[in-house]
């Protein structure tokens, strides 16, 4: 194998993977460690480590296809809902922008494991995190 990453090999068929779709752009798949059964992966078939690397021409072809696996999650396995997200450099386990899409059930035991909550110290708290976010959101589109 070539220094490709991990799904890299997956997308170009050299390594074996349970595919549960495919089109032009994009491979989605079985997570080999679900976190419940059904954890599908989907990726881009071109490399980008995380999600604000991807072009923005692929943003909606590639979630259209997490909406397509969120609905299929229901209808193939009797799931009452779906989990979907992505990991950006922290917790992710390879280098390439991948969209978990978990199937969900009530009382599926799957509470706080990913994140634990919090409260803002205040009003000013919460208005200072605000600020900051719209400061960046102008920097980023100015």
């Amino acid at each position: 194998m070539s220094e490709l990453c991990l799904f890299c090999h997956i997308a170009q068929g050299e390594m074996a993977s349970a595919i549960v779709y495919e089109d032009d752009l994009s491979l989605a798949f079985l997570d080999h460690r679900p976190v419940f059964y059904g954890h599908t992966l989907l990726i881009p078939k071109a490399h980008y480590a995380t999600l604000p690397d991807l072009p923005a021409a692929l943003l909606g072809p590639l979630w259209a296809n997490a909406q397509l696996l969120c609905r299929a999650v229901e209808l193939g396995l009797g799931a009452e809902g779906s989990l979907v997200l992505i990991n950006n450099k922290v917790s992710q386990s390879v280098a390439h922008v991948h969209i978990h899409i978990i199937p969900r059930r009530r009382g599926d035991g799957l509470r706080g494991f990913l994140w634990p909550r919090l409260s803002y110290r205040d009003e000013a708290h919460l208005v200072e995190v605000r600020d900051a976010l719209r400061q960046a959101v102008a920097a980023l589109k100015g």
